[in-house]
């Protein structure tokens, strides 16, 4: 924390040594267990220009919240979800048969403008972080069935780190106003005593659509606005703190088994 202070300011830390390894090992953990799942990886630019930004609902709505190069007009992206969603930006899929699964790792840049107190310090909340989002693009009658699919996904990943963990399904003051349903995972922090979020996954229903422009033809060969999804599978650094924290022994930090493989070690001393 204090060598991320050095260097950029309050808000930002560097990761070194196992712990760097540890970082890379969870990313490529979750891009392997998403293309498995049959989603395509995506390397998306991590700026991107108001169109994007306003196509899947950070504008006008986050623009507080949002890293803006201003002499380029471009903005650092929040998350995966917006350079891979417009991917699909001013598309007309041919049919109705389709169902279009992607991921994608990328860094996320937050302001947290406003955040402050106890609870956004250590890992808790940082202006630059690792993620691993999926996103979907479906049939209206099948997004829901698919939302279902996505959490099953990211319960999964939780199960295999062996991390204890809930899921919430957000009442409509807390969700974002772009979601007709999102759910939450929460894991336990043993140091703070407290359920700490780290994924977040979202049906938007036809609201992205509608401002990307983003359709298909059913079959009676008309325009019909598709269903988006995205969730978060997973967020680091929160999950970096959980395993540090929930996993300690006296022989040091143990490695999840399932991760094993991809740090080369078993635990952090």
């Amino acid at each position: 924390m204090e060598l991320g202070v050095k260097i950029s300011g309050s808000g930002f830390i560097l990761y070194r040594g196992q712990g760097a390894k540890l970082q890379r090992a969870l990313i490529n953990f979750f891009l392997d267990h998403a293309t498995a799942e049959g989603y395509e990886e995506i390397q998306a630019p991590l700026l991107v220009n108001e169109d994007s930004a306003r196509g899947t609902g950070q504008l006008p709505d986050k623009e507080g919240q949002m890293y803006y190069a201003e002499k380029d007009d471009l903005y650092l992206i929040p998350t995966a979800e917006v350079p891979v969603t417009n991917i699909y930006r001013d598309v007309i899929l041919r049919d109705e048969n389709f169902s279009i699964k992607m991921c994608g790792y990328t860094p996320c840049f937050r302001r947290e403008a406003g955040s402050y107190g106890a609870h956004v310090k250590g890992l808790n909340r940082v202006h630059q972080f690792d993620k691993v989002e999926i996103v979907r693009i479906e049939h209206p009658d099948k997004s829901y069935s698919a939302l279902n699919e996505m959490i099953k996904h990211v319960e999964i990943l939780l199960e295999k780190l062996e991390l204890p963990y809930r899921i919430l399904r957000l009442c409509g003051g807390d969700m974002g106003f772009a979601s007709a349903m999102t759910y939450d995972f929460e894991v336990y922090s043993a140091a703070q005593q407290r359920w700490l979020e780290v994924s977040s996954v979202s049906n938007f229903e036809t609201f992205q659509a509608n401002r990307l422009k983003l359709r298909f033809k059913n079959e009676k060969g008309d325009s019909v606005l598709a269903h988006t999804l995205n969730g978060s599978a997973l967020a680091l650094a929160r999950i970096v703190a959980a395993l540090l924290e929930n996993h300690q022994t006296s022989e040091g930090i143990r490695i999840p088994k399932a991760l094993v493989p991809y740090t080369g070690f078993e635990f952090i001393r």
